[in-house]
């Protein structure tokens, strides 16, 4: 396979050149990573079945020489990805829950408003596979007006999460279009934005974006993050910028096999996190998904790390474990109280605790 000739600095520091030479096809990846023929042979298998793409950027933090890196396993198409027999393109019913084609509304006084379905990366996990890089699925200036007239008629929506796809991939012009119009509904309290870009493509956050974003405040942002590896100082300035602009920076985890089912990983992670100023929020169950079965993991397994970082961590540094489901997300956490005094014994910690000085 011939060589590609490298990018300049320019180009490379330019988020709109990654986005125009995101890898799609195993030639391309492999001027980043070592393919052997049978890799190459189930990337093009898993890939016709399933949507993926990868920045440059992204595809340059992996291994080259391990094929279970685990940024590898999080974007690389597998063949593991055809032999899942419970997964569902839209575990979480979106369709069913949307009045309209770009909302999703299912808590009383906050919607999710995907504008876009185009990401940097397409993730193998993404619970969104009905939709993302789905060109039947895409979101016309006509949906999303559609969609912002819907929160404009809804007066107990006072929360709105822009999502997508990734809506920072918007131009800076069509951001501030739609950032004004959900500024100008008068119930609309908070705005938050969930966005891989942090961690798939940190060139996008530009100080011009940052300046835009702090003129519609409230404005939060929820990010990615899944492996230490990802937190990279491109990742860590990008993070820098969004809070130094005033926007809060949170993180979403979600629990992959081989990619961060370890107390030891994800305490490095979060740890991580915390130097660069962003909050671990929550850590979500990898949804039944098709093509996610090598990547689940079991709730037993969430709980053991819950309480495994609660030894090792500062407490605001340990997210919330959930399972997302059609109804809302439903917290997991690990039961440290076996009883009550007439119900059964406390556990010894408790009961040793309580019962100091006669309290």
């Amino acid at each position: 396979m011939e060589r590609l000739p490298p990018p300049t600095e320019a180009e490379w520091r330019d988020w709109r050149w990654q986005l125009r030479n995101r890898i799609t096809t195993a030639d391309p990846l492999a001027n980043y990573i070592n393919l052997t023929a049978a890799e190459r042979e189930e990337i093009e298998r898993a890939g016709g079945e399933f949507r993926w793409a990868v920045t440059p950027y992204y595809a340059a933090l992996m291994d080259p020489d391990d094929p279970s890196c685990p940024l590898r396993l999080q974007q690389v198409p597998s063949v593991q990805e055809l032999t899942d027999e419970l997964g569902s393109p839209d575990p979480l019913l979106e369709k069913s829950n949307s009045p309209v084609s770009a909302v999703v509304h299912v808590y009383p006084d906050r919607v999710a408003f995907k504008v876009t379905n185009v990401c940097p990366t397409y993730c193998r996990y993404c619970f969104r596979e009905y939709f993302v890089g789905n060109v039947e699925e895409h979101h016309t200036r006509e949906k999303v007006q559609e969609g912002i007239d819907y929160i404009r008629r809804a007066p107990a929506i006072r929360d709105v999460l822009i999502t997508g796809g990734d809506p920072l991939l918007f131009s800076d012009e069509r951001l501030e279009d739609l950032s004004s119009q959900l500024r100008s509904i008068e119930h609309v309290e908070l705005i938050r934005a969930g966005s891989r870009t942090p961690y798939t493509l940190p060139q996008r956050i530009t100080p011009e974006l940052c300046e835009l974003l702090s003129r519609f405040h409230p404005i939060w942002l929820n990010t990615h993050f899944n492996h230490p590896d990802e937190i990279t100082d491109e990742a860590a300035a990008a993070c820098d910028r969004l809070t130094r602009a005033g926007v809060p920076v949170g993180n979403q985890t979600v629990l992959l096999k081989g990619v961060n089912d370890s107390v030891e990983v994800m305490t490095e992670l979060v740890h991580r996190l915390l130097a660069i100023r962003v909050r671990p929020y929550y850590i979500y169950q990898c949804q039944i998904l098709s093509g996610t079965a090598h990547l689940r993991t079991t709730i037993e397994k969430g709980l053991e790390i819950i309480d495994g970082l609660r030894d090792h961590t500062t407490g605001f540094g340990v997210p919330t474990y959930v399972l997302d489901t059609p109804f809302g997300k439903v917290p997991l956490a690990p039961q440290y109280i076996a009883g009550r005094d007439g119900d059964g014994a406390a556990t010894a910690d408790v009961a040793s605790y309580t019962s100091r000085d006669g309290r």
